[in-house]
């Protein structure tokens, strides 16, 4: 076989595992992880039950697979767009997240909470993606994604609070004024404040960033939720 036909096997492998991780996602939207056998699992794909072994070594290994995925989605959809001047890429930030939640309810729900009993290899999973998360508002507040261990406490506090609100956000959609993605991120954000505030009283070397610039906001509801951050270097 030549590089260009292993090239075409590699990529229709790919693409091949992408579709199984899709069908399993929605699977598992549903259907708890216990009630879905492999073989369930396969009729519902269209394939032989060896090609999920053959992707996945085991029904355990395809779970944590999905997490994976769907946790390398969350991430990149809340710290997207490293671009932006800093304030405008921490309200990106915590729209990404809600906007995940908001579309991705079981798939959230594994990922804050552990998975399957509170699956060890998931609860590492969650622990990254937190890292990744703080990493990113840390970047946006002060120009850097590592911070003394008491600031990065203060953030985890914050970050700890955004998962309980979004779970309990998530599970009452659409209910008599229940707040929409937008409203509940401007209330996130001004918590974030009160948060870096509190960080600068402890830690020094933490200084809260001062008020956006005006021109960092095209309507005055946008200025009024804007976290006051300036552009870092």
């Amino acid at each position: 076989m030549n590089n260009s036909q292993q090239r075409g096997t590699t990529e229709r492998s790919q693409v091949r595992r992408a579709e199984l991780i899709a069908t399993g996602r929605k699977l598992f939207a549903d259907t708890s992880y216990d009630a879905l056998s492999v073989d369930d699992i396969a009729q519902h794909a269209g394939v032989a039950k060896g090609l999920i072994y053959y992707y996945f070594k085991s029904k355990r290994g395809y779970y944590l697979a999905i997490v994976e995925d769907s946790v390398a989605e969350l991430v990149s959809r809340a710290t997207g767009e490293p671009d932006l001047p800093s304030a405008e890429r921490v309200r990106r930030t915590i729209d990404g997240y809600l906007h995940y939640a908001e579309h991705h309810h079981a798939a959230y729900r594994t990922i804050v909470t552990g998975g399957v009993g509170s699956d060890a290899e998931v609860l590492a999973i969650r622990d990254a993606v937190r890292e990744e998360l703080l990493a990113a508002i840390a970047e946006g507040a002060y120009g850097r994604r590592t911070v003394p261990p008491l600031a990065r406490l203060a953030l985890l506090g914050w970050l700890s609070g955004v998962e309980g609100t979004t779970l309990d956000w998530i599970g009452a959609l659409g209910g008599e004024g229940q707040p929409g993605r937008a409203e509940l991120g401007a209330l996130l954000v001004r918590q974030l404040r009160a948060t870096l505030t509190v960080i600068e009283e402890f830690v020094p070397e933490c200084p809260a960033p001062p008020a956006a610039p005006e021109g960092l906001a095209s309507t005055p509801d946008d200025r009024r939720d804007h976290l006051p951050v300036t552009e870092s270097a």
